[in-house]
């Protein structure tokens, strides 16, 4: 049905790659770029298709994108690489006149602050060359908007209030440890938290707001006010919204180490100079410039290495208030992912699960022509339904809880 090209070679992309070649009804040439040639080979040789092709890509520039889409010529990039490779991307699809994908949105390198702004300033070179830009398909942003309006079209005629609450109570054996990018992940949590409330923005301390959620087969986990990304897109599709917030949970253990890591200065991401010894002479030093933050992320744990002895379940879903036939109802859809599970199937963990087979749905969608509309958007701008029924058979079941107390 359609020719898709995945670029990067991290734990989302594999799990992508996976789903996408278990897919080939829909999937019918495939082909993984990044950076590392050799991690691409990789994920072929792990999913032991031969057929999949592989490339070397540097996401960064333009005119090396340009040159492999030209090549390649697919009909869907899934941007599965860093969010700030996003522009370049996009700016090499409407050259190329391919249709994009991504799961999460633009970040500048020099500042950690992540908004839609950037990107939904394409809209209209989007429509003009008739091409569809899919933003946010992984999880949470994602399925947490594809639930939204899922909410919207069957359960309610006004959302009021909702809550995207984000657990991962599964535990990898390491002292300190990030499931997806640390350098991404760091940057994100460090910076202040942000909710939405009676129209407008307001915003907090990283971590200041929490108070502990139950969670499906889970339990009681603290779980922390974070600024997230799909709230800004969501408060605009949905204005009846009056209150919409994102928790994401921690473990103590967790928050001590990135307390000393931000006290210690390594979560800076301007360049300091350190005067390094020469490889040839260890007598004689040159100033080099690095970024604490990139620094760390080189020691730190790999993140696709901490599948096989991940142990426990994530837990992520959309907490909904408002009202339906005049009446206040309360609604929560949510899904349970085991680490484990995902690890037999893919090689990766459940973090990187969750955020993989929704990309790989939100390309299908619109390889089947269901999600294809020329411009810029968000998912809960298309048809839930059929993206819905995929989760369910594809490894992301979803739960339903009608009239429940929602905790918040």
């Amino acid at each position: 049905m359609g020719r898709v090209l995945i670029i990067g070679a991290g734990g989302v992309a594999t799990v992508a790659a996976h789903k996408v070649a278990q897919n080939p009804d829909v999937f019918t040439e495939i082909m993984i770029a990044s950076r590392t040639k050799a991690k691409c080979d990789a994920i072929v040789k792990a999913i032991g298709n031969p057929n999949i092709k592989t490339a070397k890509v540097d996401a960064d520039s333009v005119e090396e994108l340009v040159k492999l889409l030209s090549d390649y010529k697919p009909d869907i990039v899934m941007n599965l690489a860093l969010p700030y490779q996003d522009l370049t991307i996009m700016e090499a699809c409407l050259q190329t006149g391919c249709n994009y994908l991504d799961t999460a949105n633009y970040e500048p390198k020099d500042v950690a602050h992540f908004e839609y702004s950037w990107q939904w300033a394409y809209k209209k070179r989007f429509e003009d060359a008739g091409l569809t830009a899919i933003l946010g398909c992984g999880f949470d942003p994602g399925v947490s908007g594809v639930y939204t309006a899922y909410a919207a079209k069957h359960h309610f005629d006004e959302i009021q209030y909702l809550d995207i609450v984000d657990c991962n109570a599964g535990n990898h054996h390491k002292a300190f440890a990030t499931n997806f990018n640390p350098e991404i992940n760091i940057r994100e949590i460090t910076q202040k938290g942000q909710y939405y409330e009676d129209g407008k923005w307001i915003e907090t301390e990283p971590m200041e707001i929490h108070k502990p959620l139950t969670y499906p087969n889970i339990g009681p986990r603290e779980s922390y006010l974070l600024h997230h990304e799909e709230l800004e897109s969501l408060v605009l599709n949905y204005p009846t919204i009056k209150r919409a917030r994102f928790w994401m949970t921690f473990g103590q253990q967790y928050l001590t180490y990135l307390d000393v890591i931000q006290n210690i200065g390594m979560s800076r991401i301007d360049e300091v100079t350190y005067e390094a010894p020469l490889a040839d002479d260890p007598t004689k030093t040159a100033k080099v410039k690095i970024v604490p933050l990139q620094f760390l992320k080189a020691v730190l744990p790999n993140p696709q290495d901490l599948g096989e002895n991940y142990e426990g379940e994530t837990s992520i879903g959309c907490r909904i208030r408002g009202l339906k036939d005049g009446k206040e109802q309360t609604y929560y859809v949510y899904n349970n992912c085991s680490h484990h599970e995902a690890y037999l199937e893919t090689g990766m963990q459940g973090v990187s699960y969750t955020t993989g087979v929704p990309a790989m749905i939100g390309a299908m969608m619109f390889l089947k022509g269901i999600w294809k509309k020329p411009g810029v958007w968000n998912v809960e701008n298309f048809d839930p339904d059929p993206f819905m029924e995929q989760l369910n058979k594809q490894g992301l079941p979803w739960h339903e809880v009608f009239g429940g107390d929602l905790e918040l």
